[in-house]
């Protein structure tokens, strides 16, 4: 299979980047590790008249600590650049553990967090940890317009699709700082490892000075059109003592408000079933993890 005929562009700077983009919109697509756009291409799934090549775009490859404490994946970084990133598993360890599920190395050595984020598979791991980490997106357009910051809730709308517009960049992802306290699981299910997840779970919660839940995030990925809040969980956790009884009614509330779809490798009756477990087993991994009662954890 090959790729229909397009122009290639392989600009130095953002600003070169955001003048194509806005010469040709919906005719351009953005390459940055190309681990999603090259099947496609090659399928024919898309058909742009113009590739722009980012990887010359040195401004968009700084990774690192932010001035608030949080930390800045720039659009150019590769995954396996933060999977062997010390610094970045001490200041980020749920996404840090979340990175060895994606794919595999070859994988991650050349695909992008923000290219994962824009293709927007909603079985993509990096959907459910950026709503779990309440997130926010970076974007750029040309005209010297001021950026706009997405929250990662409000990323996703729908298969592969997402609020960036055509003629603007994802420049990139703002981690907030990590709480001293947070405690924090991930979960997934696949049917080999390195597969796409069947269904999958990233939390993060703290514990308030009664011993309550507090600043519940539950994000999952794998059980609907996009990555989405488990807003009914968390509310059942916010507030009450961390525990197995807790952890179970989560659990309920997650298969009561996820709609999964049906397809080749499982229905929908058994991804809700799954996404139920996992989120049951995640906060319970978290409690254990982060200096809870692991004997009730278990």
């Amino acid at each position: 299979m090959k790729p229909a005929p397009f122009a290639y562009r392989d600009p130095d700077t953002v600003d070169e980047v955001l003048a194509l983009l806005a010469e040709h919109g919906d005719d351009a697509k953005l390459l940055a590790g190309g681990q999603s756009l090259g099947p496609m291409l090659n399928m024919r799934v898309v058909s742009p008249a113009v590739v722009v090549d980012l990887n010359r775009v040195k401004a968009l490859a700084g990774r690192g600590g932010s001035a608030s404490g949080g930390f800045v994946i720039g659009a150019l970084v590769r995954q396996a650049d933060l999977e062997d990133d010390p610094a970045f598993a001490a200041a980020q360890p749920l996404a840090a553990a979340a990175l060895p599920f994606i794919a595999h190395r070859p994988i991650r050595n050349r695909g992008t967090v923000a290219g994962s984020l824009v293709h927007a598979d909603p079985a993509a791991e990096w959907g459910g940890v950026v709503l779990a980490l309440d997130a926010r997106i970076e974007v750029r357009q040309a005209g010297g317009a001021s950026p706009r910051t997405v929250a990662a809730e409000d990323f996703f709308t729908g298969i592969l699709e997402t609020a960036v517009e055509p003629d603007e960049l994802l420049a990139e992802i703002r981690l907030p700082p990590w709480p001293e306290d947070a405690r924090w699981g991930f979960r997934e299910f696949a049917r080999r490892r390195g597969d796409f997840a069947l269904a999958g779970v990233a939390c993060r919660f703290e514990v308030d000075g009664a011993g309550g839940g507090r600043s519940v995030r539950i994000g999952l990925f794998g059980v609907g059109d996009t990555a989405v809040r488990a807003r009914r969980a968390e509310a059942v956790l916010e507030g009450e003592t961390p525990g197995p009884e807790v952890f179970a009614a989560a659990a309920a509330a997650v298969q009561d408000e996820v709609e999964p779809l049906d397809d080749g490798h499982a229905s929908a009756g058994y991804r809700r079933h799954l996404a139920g477990v996992l989120v049951e087993d995640a906060l319970a991994d978290a409690w254990a993890r982060n200096g809870g009662d692991e004997g009730e954890a278990a």
